[in-house]
């Protein structure tokens, strides 16, 4: 029971996280306009969230499947890709891999393990919010789109409004690397890859 109690906390720890990183991104990246965000706190940390309904539902849609995706230990990552409109070029791949580590029972100091892992949250949250920093500087005039990728398991059950899609790759690119974080049942490592000129 406390495996099964443990698991279900990671994987809505995890949910969560995704949910964060896919708004912050696409606020940090001027995918959708600024005042289409709200400002909410979380992790800690003062983190933007969208208030389009439209948007919202749909965020909300691809991470209750991907919630129950990993509490049954069937999906081993997230991608969000950014994309040109007008040439559907993919101009940036943020990778989101999870790793399922073994639960080991009656886990010792479980609220120091907890709050190693907000606190881990909240770098690897900062680092997503730094990196406009290094990324190419995107247009901001309704230019981009984006898509959300889940790679699973063989097995996994796969709803019908989730298509079979390339894996959406920037062969010639950048790639930078970020913190990763860990709870009891998974370990998330998150990278970009991005193009150097995506306006060419």
């Amino acid at each position: 029971m406390s495996s099964q109690l443990s698991l279900k906390g990671s994987t809505r720890t995890v949910t969560e996280f995704f949910e964060y990183s896919i708004n912050s991104i696409l606020y940090q990246r001027a995918v959708y306009p600024q005042e289409d965000f709200i400002t909410v706190r979380k992790f800690d940390l003062n983190l933007l969230k969208t208030h389009d309904d439209e948007l919202k539902t749909y965020i909300r849609q691809i991470l209750q499947q991907v919630h129950r995706w990993l509490l049954g230990g069937k999906c081993n990552k997230l991608v969000l890709c950014i994309l040109d409109k007008s040439s559907c070029e993919i101009v940036e791949r943020w990778e989101f891999d999870v790793q399922h580590t073994e639960h080991k029972d009656d886990v010792p100091n479980g609220n120091a393990k907890n709050d190693e892992t907000q606190k881990q949250i909240r770098t690897l949250m900062r680092q997503i919010t730094a990196s406009v920093t290094f990324l190419p500087e995107l247009n901001d005039d309704d230019n981009y789109t984006f898509n959300v990728l889940a790679y699973t398991d063989a097995s996994a059950k796969v709803p019908l409004e989730w298509a079979d899609s390339s894996s959406m790759d920037i062969t010639d690119g950048e790639k930078v690397e970020f913190k990763s974080f860990s709870t009891n049942d998974h370990k998330i490592r998150t990278q970009v890859s991005y193009r150097i000129n995506p306006e060419s």
